[in-house]
């Protein structure tokens, strides 16, 4: 080694150390500053610069001496201070270049220079989760950080402390040390709304993304110790309880939202949680039908007041506030004129919001019109939703996904989903199956420019008004043309131009109400090759019912239970001599019970012959269940679709009344197109009428299922490839008429 040139040469011979830092030669670095020392024996760095070498090449102990040895003088606070900062720069050059383990070990020696030092244990706990390793060692971390809260959490970066809670949240967040944790920063930090906000966030993917709403309630309930009067927790934590099944927090803490509602938008979005807290409760049926008849007057206040300066995430929110009104009443002519006109509204103001997106939205379409032809290889399909894994609407339109030509139609899925782990599910049926796959979170408002990238000829919206998130990106136009099917009834948003429909489902004056134009397939809607069923879980004997008994089932959650509906299923097992009628779905089970109980005395029926069942371990396991009974009895006026899909292909007999809205038509046109008119009620005196002769009727019933399981070779409801075909050529219409106007 050649000896150092004197100080006219010293940014040399230090840039010759860092370099051979940067190539890993750590020994050759450690020379070079061991030379230094001998020329500068005063200069503090050389120690520092050493020590660290020493440390890189695995010598701990010589690098801790070094370090003590030049610590030891009486400038020992200003000497650390420049320790710190040059294990501090190597740190953050290790995570730079992802060398995250050697960085945690330094991390761990400046621990052991200054123990308290609260930001380097936050980085510890960053680090920790980016090598992957939640150990014993990390929960002791989130202990002394709690201890050291009091006094130093304001002494902390406070972006680094915000970024290490949503890790927390995002990585480990049903740890109780985790939890510990965030309920510290919440109570000692000085700003604690900063931390509230951000990590809300998360905490509401913990609720939907993770599916663990308890959970989320938790954090919620510690947030709401520090902001009391914090609309936005008050509202996801009455979320939170419902889906918990916490009915009555629910509803206690959706009625608090209502009372610290200052604007009528406020009241509008308010007063629809209580409804929702209401339903979900399954057994409110006098405060439901008053907490809506109210919403229907607020929200026609609001569309008269029509404002034009909502803030982004009421404009969103309010996109479902009448989503209960076809729970309760088939009035589509009525129920779709006030939600065309809250969609309306919605999206004007989030378009003034998104005024700059909007803008270069319509730019790119523009020479996209210009350009547009009949003769076209292939066509772009773009499916956006949630949905695409395990739900309702996951298990139906997977045979879209499978039978689609890729020759002639690319498919490009775009999945909102904030958690990174992605289910087989999904991968099997939809990601495979895409020409192109892209996952956004729910605040990844790049969607728009990536459908516009992808040059997307026809959007098609799977979850309408399920989720305000997906109207509020379908209120800015990014494709030519945009399509609702599948996931509800259609939103009314004005930038979508067609409904997807069949000869059933909706009425021949539906187009008179409807804002988008109906494109009817010509047999049905939706269809399916079947569904996985497994081995039943579930026994007339474990129930106590008798061998002999007629079993009706009615399984769908509470926000479809229609007191004046259900009255007429009391009706029907008090006709039908030794039944029984099974309850399944999300509901209060005490409440529901006592409000059941009190309709079957009023219809003179022994409650005793009711019974209330859990929710099963899974969807195929759900379908083997539905083999226990004789005959399921429909909702009204909101039927069961999935439901009564799963029902149909386990062949048994349904019982469903028919309406004017799409949401009371579902199970006539499956049913329809399962080639079995055996069941369809007009009235609520036939509903009635074919439940008691199904009852009785052994061999009509033995007949409907005969039927129902030939129609697996025939009928339309179960050829998804012959769906397929008939949606491929809507979609071609479509184009055709967009490109001829």
């Amino acid at each position: 080694m050649t000896a150092i040139q004197p100080f006219a040469d010293k940014n040399n011979w230090q840039q010759q150390a860092e370099k051979y830092l940067i190539q890993g030669n750590y020994n050759a670095a450690a020379s070079l500053y061991e030379q230094a020392l001998e020329i500068e024996p005063d200069i503090k760095s050389h120690y520092w610069n050493l020590g660290l070498m020493l440390l890189l090449q695995g010598q701990e102990t010589e690098a801790q001496m070094t370090w003590f040895m030049a610590l030891s003088d009486t400038e020992a606070e200003l000497s650390t201070t420049e320790l710190l900062d040059i294990l501090e720069k190597e740190c953050k050059r290790r995570v730079s270049i992802e060398d995250y383990q050697t960085a945690w070990a330094i991390r761990q020696h400046i621990r052991e220079i200054t123990p308290e030092n609260i930001n380097n244990l936050l980085n510890l706990i960053k680090l920790e989760l980016l090598i992957e390793n939640f150990s014993d060692c990390i929960s002791r971390i989130l202990e002394l950080i709690i201890d050291l809260c009091p006094k130093e959490i304001n002494n902390c970066d406070p972006n680094l402390l915000v970024d290490v809670i949503i890790n927390l949240l995002i990585s480990k967040p049903t740890e109780e040390s985790v939890f510990n944790f965030f309920e510290a920063c919440i109570n000692y930090s000085s700003q604690p709304l900063i931390i509230i906000d951000t990590a809300m966030l998360e905490v509401i993917n913990i609720a939907v993304f993770k599916k663990m709403p308890g959970l989320a309630a938790r954090f919620a309930e510690c947030c709401l110790q520090q902001a009391p009067k914090h609309r936005g927790v008050i509202t996801q934590l009455s979320h939170f309880y419902q889906n918990s099944q916490q009915y009555t927090k629910g509803i206690e803490t959706a009625k608090r939202y209502y009372e610290l509602a200052t604007t009528l938008a406020d009241k509008v979005s308010a007063n629809s949680l209580i409804v929702r807290a209401f339903m979900t409760s399954g057994s409110y049926w006098k405060e439901v039908c008053a907490s809506l008849q109210q919403q229907v007057l607020l929200t026609k206040e609001l569309i008269q007041e029509n404002p034009d300066n909502l803030d982004k995430a009421t404009s969103a929110i309010l996109f479902n506030s009448v989503f209960f009104l076809p729970y309760i009443y088939d009035d589509p002519q009525n129920n779709h004129q006030i939600q065309h006109e809250i969609s309306r509204l919605c999206q004007q103001n989030l378009i003034k919001h998104y005024s700059e997106i909007s803008s270069r939205q319509n730019d790119q379409l523009l020479p996209r019109k210009k350009n547009a032809t009949r003769e076209r290889k292939s066509l772009k399909i773009g499916y956006i939703s949630h949905c695409l894994k395990r739900h309702s609407v996951g298990w139906l339109c997977r045979w879209l996904f499978k039978y689609h030509d890729p020759e002639k139609y690319k498919i490009h899925s775009y999945f909102l989903h904030e958690s990174s782990s992605i289910e087989q599910f999904t991968k099997n049926s939809f990601i495979d199956k895409s020409y192109k796959f892209h996952q956004f979170g729910i605040h990844d408002y790049g969607i728009w420019d990536q459908i516009q990238a992808d040059e997307i000829d026809i959007l098609v919206d799977l979850d309408s008004i399920t989720l305000d998130h997906t109207c509020e990106l379908m209120s800015i136009k990014s494709a030519p043309i945009q399509v609702t099917w599948l996931g509800w009834d259609a939103s009314g948003l004005p930038s979508i131009d067609y409904f997807i429909a069949d000869p059933y489902v909706l009425p021949e004056s539906a187009q008179d109400y409807y804002s988008e134009t109906i494109l009817r397939l010509p047999q049905t809607y939706i269809a399916v090759d079947g569904f996985e069923v497994d081995v039943p879980n579930l026994r007339r004997e474990d129930l106590n019912i008798p061998s002999d008994a007629i079993v009706y089932f009615m399984t769908q959650k509470g926000y479809k239970r229609h007191q004046e509906h259900l009255q007429l299923q009391l009706r029907i097992i008090g006709e039908v001599p030794n039944s029984y009628l099974l309850i399944k779905g999300d509901a209060d089970p005490e409440a529901s019970k006592n409000f059941f109980e009190s309709m079957a005395e009023a219809e003179d029926v022994d409650f005793s012959r009711l019974r209330f069942l859990p929710s099963a371990p899974t969807e195929a396991i759900h379908r083997a269940n539905l083999a226990i009974a004789d005959v399921v009895l429909d909702t009204y006026p909101y039927n069961g679709a999935t439901t009564t899909l799963e029902t149909l292909w386990m062949c048994i007999p349904v019982v469903t009344r028919v309406g004017q809205q799409f949401a009371a038509r579902n199970s006539y046109t499956m049913m329809m197109n399962a080639g079995i008119t055996e069941g369809i009620a007009w009235t609520e005196d036939e509903y009635v009428e074919w439940g008691v002769r199904l009852g009785k009727d052994e061999k009509l019933r033995q007949q409907i299922s005969w039927k129902l399981r030939q129609s697996r070779q025939t009928a339309p409801l179960w050829n998804a490839k012959q769906f397929t075909r008939d949606m491929e050529k809507a979609y071609e219409q479509m184009w055709q008429r967009y490109v001829d106007a």
